[in-house]
């Protein structure tokens, strides 16, 4: 039974569709903003582009080459300092780590959607109250005036009409039907 009641908890949360909504409206948000992004750099491609047209390759060269030197050094003595015994508990002690920045990540994500269902359920919310607002509107448009409603004392009342009342069934006729059909039975 467990298993049903987690399926219909699931099937009757909201919070899937409040994220979709919330992730929907970030997006437009973030949407909006392309067009100053675009503009940005327009206005500042023309003095990147100069930037890169004017730097020197053989500099460019030597900072590549002095960038690899320090990491083959740094390797060198990392490999020269490694000790097996040492690497073994680093290992180990690495995995745990793994685990806790994972545990860390997966809590964060939680908050993450949680944060954003939040506020989908808000625009959501925003959006019914804006359709229900618009919806009062047309009605008030559609609707006609209702009719002037006339006065109940100036009008004749008509005579309620009686109507016939239902006929009675008799107990006797069932009983008299029950007793001649009995006998035949218990023959």
């Amino acid at each position: 039974m467990a298993i049903a009641d987690d399926l219909k908890k699931t099937l009757t949360d909201p919070t899937p569709l409040y994220f979709a909504a919330g992730t929907a409206d970030l997006a437009v948000q973030q949407a909006k903003k392309v067009p100053g992004l675009i503009e940005q750099l327009r206005a500042e491609a023309p003095a990147r582009i100069e930037a890169v047209k004017n730097t020197d390759p053989k500099v460019v060269q030597g900072k590549a080459k002095e960038a690899q030197e320090a990491v083959t050094a740094k390797v060198a003595e990392v490999l020269g300092a490694i000790d097996a015994k040492k690497f073994g508990e680093t290992a180990q002690d690495l995995a745990l780590r793994g685990v806790g920045v994972a545990a860390e990540y997966a809590v964060k994500a939680k908050e993450a959607y949680d944060k954003v269902a939040e506020h989908g359920e808000q625009t959501v919310r925003a959006w019914r109250g804006e359709a229900s607002e618009e919806i009062v509107d047309i009605a008030v448009v559609v609707e006609p005036d209702p009719a002037p409603v006339a006065d109940v004392a100036t009008e004749p009342q008509a005579e309620p009409v009686a109507e016939p009342a239902p006929k009675k069934t008799t107990a006797r006729k069932s009983a008299a039907k029950k007793a001649a059909a009995e006998p035949a039975d218990k023959s």
